[in-house]
């Protein structure tokens, strides 16, 4: 949602992954809805669909890197699929158990409100997490993980805008990198509403014309580029208002064993996408505590959802989990103190090795989806 084209183009090797391709699927056709996503248009063959698991597969027919997103009322996002290169299909499972007006919509240039459309959900489903009681748990579990998560970052985010605020520059620059791990661990989560993401956590290189640059990431440039600012006591405010309502937020959301898997993915996306550029943390360079934290959140939502994984498919549970081994042990090889090495104190080399690393775990994390869509 917030990464550049080029950011995409330059890890094609993972953007051929499929997120993942659901069981049995409730559309109409009884098969996956297509979507053909050009630089103008978004032509989606079927705009109703009966309520339970939708599959939509995505094929980027335009010239530009380009995402698709089912939302729900208020902008909240059920379902992305992030990072579709030219001439690349993905696919995208998402459990709507409720009928209702949906929205479709394509992104070309990953940029702005994208090309929408109506979509409309009839009947009623189930939902996977009442039918099935490990599923269950795994929601409440990773939903006891959120929780946990979100009350670490507001209080984590309330000391580094004190200090911010106090113009204690290197307390400030020390609590920063620690502070984003809780908010990176979740992102999937705090992705799903609406405008509060890019509020907190935009990219100076992703601000659109007349958009303001708000969040961490406002505060690092002014932290370890500019000196702080006029207005960075304000910005700091602000960051904590919206984490407070971020925070509260995410703590209400009815999250579905989809979302945890499609989440687990989403979030090697990120490093794939704007850690292992760079360009993430582009001031301060501390984009390795933001690929541990991703990892982290990662595991976290595979863990939620082993006893299932493991009873359906073994095999897939023992090939993340080595995957997942592979990307912690170089990490491990990268840290210093109680941190990481800056991201510009890494080789070439060493960046091919993460991105090879980071690529072998996520096809068999795009799998995961669907075994649990079964």
């Amino acid at each position: 949602m917030r990464k550049t084209p080029l950011a995409a183009a330059g890890f094609g090797a993972l953007l051929v992954l499929s997120a993942c391709s659901g069981g049995e699927q409730n559309t109409a056709a009884g098969g996956p809805i297509t979507v053909d996503a050009t630089d103008t248009a978004c032509t989606v063959s079927a705009t109703t669909a009966n309520a339970g698991n939708v599959t939509f597969e995505v094929t980027n027919k335009g010239t530009k890197v380009t995402e698709f997103y089912l939302y729900a009322e208020g902008d909240r996002i059920m379902g992305e699929v992030e990072n579709i290169a030219p001439g690349l299909t993905r696919k995208l499972t998402v459990e709507v158990p409720d009928a209702g007006a949906y929205q479709t919509a394509c992104k070309p240039g990953m940029t702005g409100d994208g090309i929408r459309g109506a979509f409309t959900v009839t009947g009623g489903a189930t939902r996977q997490a009442d039918a099935n009681t490990r599923l269950g748990d795994a929601t409440k579990s990773y939903a006891t993980y959120v929780a946990g998560q979100s009350d670490a970052l507001l209080t984590e985010t309330q000391k580094f805008a004190d200090a911010v605020k106090s113009g204690n520059v290197d307390d400030a620059k020390a609590r920063y990198a620690p502070t984003r791990v809780y908010y990176e661990r979740i992102e999937p989560v705090a992705e799903k509403f609406g405008d509060l993401d890019p509020a907190i956590d935009v990219r100076e290189a992703d601000l659109e014309e007349g958009q303001q640059f708000t969040g961490f990431h406002r505060l690092e440039k002014d932290l370890w580029v500019t000196g702080l600012q006029a207005d960075s006591a304000q910005v700091a405010d602000k960051l904590v208002a919206d984490v407070t309502t971020l925070v509260t937020q995410a703590k209400a959301i009815q999250l579905t064993p989809l979302d945890l898997a499609n989440g687990a993915k989403e979030l090697m996306d990120e490093v794939a996408t704007g850690k292992i550029t760079g360009e993430e943390e582009t001031f301060s360079h501390t984009d390795l505590w933001d690929f541990q934290a991703n990892l982290d959140g990662s595991e976290a939502a595979i863990q939620a959802l082993r006893p299932v994984l493991q009873e359906r498919d073994p095999a897939l549970v023992s090939e993340v989990d080595a995957q997942f081994k592979n990307v912690q042990t170089l990490l491990d090889a990268q840290r210093a103190g109680d941190g990481f090495k800056y991201y510009t104190e890494l080789s070439q080399d060493q960046i091919r090795e993460f991105a090879s690393a980071v690529d072998a775990l996520s096809e068999p994390l795009s799998r995961t989806a669907e075994v649990v869509a079964r």
